[in-house]
Formats: structure tokens, sequence, C-alpha cells
């Protein structure tokens, strides 16, 4: 009977000591984001899924925090502030604009961005070494080199590329300096017209009808809230449309080469387990995801007007028949 009580005494002492083990391993990470869309909720998902799939569940041994401010520069900081003031293990960014805001309150916290496409140009890191600093990040940088090759593929006599974009929305500039760059490199000559407000977006896009060969977006708000009347422009006016994200191809863009963002959050989510099993983030070089898909919709092709190789149409998914 002494034995049995002693046995029962010993197991509560291994559950009392796993339960306190396991309180004292708990991890933390804050998530900031600047949209409560598809593709940021999807950031979300690959976060969550590397995490999971190195041992760190929510709930279990991981503490999740996620929010989302306009990017009103007040509001911004003030959640950036918050999310610093709370001490996480580390900090994932999910735009341009919260890394910049989380990167004011701290320069000791780890802080992880995502999808910012040059972060060297955005000043979040000096180089694309290891920065020494409390930053890390991943980029989609590459894949602008892919998408001029995607012109290429397309419009095969393309010689302008028409673009859409928002100059208040900073890392909108950073990509279409960017890309700027590798049409130029290309011997293609960009034409760009500014959409401040989303409601100025289609009138930009029927600017561009008779002077260029084809419309190439990225993803900002304002191009997305007013995509469809960007579709309609390009399908009315036989101009090819291409995109940079899966969503605008659902919306009538005919192509992209898309690196998802669930595979950009999950590229964030392992360094973020580097960073929790200890490695400082200074150690961690950005990382650039190069390999990406082409997405293709034929009804939109059809539309506007493009026979699509049978090449590209071999190697890509088709999102819409």
């Amino acid at each position: 009977m002494i034995r049995r009580a002693c046995v029962v005494v010993w197991l509560y002492g291994i559950l009392a000591f796993t339960s306190v083990a396991s309180w004292a391993q708990t991890k933390s990470v804050a998530v900031l984001a600047t949209d409560s869309g598809v593709a940021t909720e999807a950031l979300r998902d690959g976060l969550r899924d590397a995490l999971k799939a190195a041992g760190f569940v929510e709930g279990r041994n991981l503490k999740w925090v996620s929010e989302t401010a306009s990017t009103d520069e007040q509001q911004l900081n003030q959640r950036a502030l918050s999310l610093v003031l709370s001490r996480p293990d580390v900090l994932v960014a999910l735009s341009l604009p919260a890394a910049q805001a989380l990167m004011k309150h701290t320069k000791q916290m780890p802080i992880i961005f995502v999808g910012v496409t040059d972060p060297v140009k955005a000043e979040l890191v000096p180089s694309w070494s290891a920065s020494g600093t409390n930053v890390t990040g991943v980029s989609d940088l590459l894949t602008l080199t892919r998408r001029v090759t995607l012109i290429r593929q397309v419009v095969a006599q393309a010689r302008k590329v028409g673009v859409v974009y928002n100059p208040a929305d900073a890392a909108s500039v950073v990509v279409v300096r960017e890309f700027q760059e590798q049409l130029t490199k290309a011997g293609l000559l960009m034409v760009e017209v500014a959409a401040v407000r989303a409601t100025d977006v289609a009138a930009a896009a029927r600017s561009l009808i008779g002077k260029v060969d084809v419309l190439h977006t990225f993803w900002d708000p304002h191009t997305q809230t007013a995509y469809p009347g960007l579709v309609k422009v390009a399908n009315d006016a036989k101009i090819p449309l291409l995109a940079a994200d899966t969503a605008s191809v659902r919306a009538g863009a005919l192509a992209a080469f898309v690196i998802t963002e669930r595979e950009l959050g999950a590229a964030a989510g392992r360094q973020a387990v580097r960073i929790l099993r200890g490695t400082k983030p200074g150690a961690i070089a950005p990382e650039v995801l190069s390999k990406p898909q082409p997405q293709l919709n034929l009804a939109a092709a059809k539309k506007q007007g493009v026979t699509l190789p049978e090449a590209l149409l071999k190697d890509a998914v088709i999102i819409v028949k």
C-alpha cells in the first residue's frame, strides 16, 4: 500500500515537472500586418505551417499574437509599439510598412520581414549577406527577372510594358523601380501611370491604350480593389494583362509567375524556428525564393486575344480554364 502511494506521488511529480518544463519552453511569435486580405492570411498560414512542422504548436508550447493595422502611420506605429512591449521571442512583419514600424521601436528583438522585394533598397538590412543586426527575412526579388521572361513568352513582339501603380505605397515603388531595371536590361520600355486612389486605376489603364503592348500589375490594395475595371480595359482593348499573384489571375489577368504567399510565409516560419532555437537573426542572410510557378487564366487569354505557347501551357498550373 505504501509502495503504491509512493508510485502515485512519483507519477504526480513527473506530471508536475513536465507541466512546468513545458511552460518554461513556451515561445512567443508576434505578427504585424497592414492588410487583412486573402494574401495576408496565406502568409500567416504558411508561417503557422512551418512552426507546427517544427513542433511549435499554438496553445501547447507557442503563444501566437497577430495584429492588423492600416497603413496610417500613427495607428501602425501604435500597433508596432504594442507588440514590441509584449516582448515576444520573434516579431514577424508581413509588409514593408510593418517592418519599418517595428524597426522604429526595437534594435534588439528579432524581426523577420516577409515578401519585401528589395530589403536592401528599403533599408531594412545593409546587404544581402547576414546583417549582424536584429533583422532578416524573405524576399521574392528574383521573380521579377522571371516575370520579364514571362512577358517574352506570352507576347514575343512586346516592346512597351504598361504599369499602373500607387506612388504613395512604398512597397509598390520599390517593386516598380526594380521591375523597370529588369525591363531595361531586357531591351523593353516601361510606361508607368500613377493611380493614387482605387477609383483612378481604370482611368490610368485606359490612358495606356495604344501606347503599350502589354499591361503588368503588382499587388497593392488600390489595384486589387479596382481590378475588375482594369481587367475590363484589358479585355475591351485586347491588351494582354499579366500579374504577380494568384488572386489577380483568378480575377482576369491571363498569366503570372507566382511564388505563393503560403510558400513565402513558410520560408519565414523556417527562419523563425531557427531563431526560436537559438540562432541570431543577424546570422541569417535574407532569403530569396527563386522558383516561381507559371499560372494561367485561359479564359482571359482568349478575351485578350492571346494564343499561349505550348511550352508554357505544359509547365503551368491552370487557374481558370
